[in-house]
């Protein structure tokens, strides 16, 4: 069984693009906490997520940096060689769901702002509704 479950931040803006056949792509790194016994200290790791199709635009809309996210997903090793002819192998995991841990983070100073006893107050007739 291939299953990974991680719970991190993520450690930039996810990056969509678009394969030649249309298919949204979204990669990102999640830095994912890991505890070393022996110092007490806490060190992270920076995974990369890959997530494809309606996923990906789901991130790259909802995700900013430093976001919380859990990520279910699959690890996936794969082979590429480099425009000067060597050969790499790249670790990644393949994201099959992705769950919201917080809220997307306000622009600054905007979240304070609102007045809740605003809305509905602005009532019209019905002859002045436009359909």
């Amino acid at each position: 069984m291939n299953k990974v479950i991680l719970v991190g931040r993520l450690a930039q803006d996810p990056e969509v693009r678009y394969t030649q056949s249309g298919k949204a792509v979204a990669s990102f790194n999640l830095a994912v906490n890991r505890f070393s016994s022996g110092q007490g200290q806490n060190n992270a790791d920076f995974i990369p997520i890959v997530a494809w199709e309606k996923l990906a635009e789901t991130c790259g809309n909802n995700l900013t940096k430093g976001q919380k996210v859990l990520v279910d997903g699959r690890l996936q090793i794969r082979s590429y060689e480099t425009n000067d002819g060597q050969k790499r192998r790249v670790a990644e995991v393949v994201a099959q769901s992705i769950e919201f841990l917080e809220r997307k983070q306000a622009p600054s100073g905007d979240a304070g702002n609102i007045d809740v006893n605003s809305f509905g107050k602005d009532v019209f007739p019905d002859e002045e509704i436009p359909f």
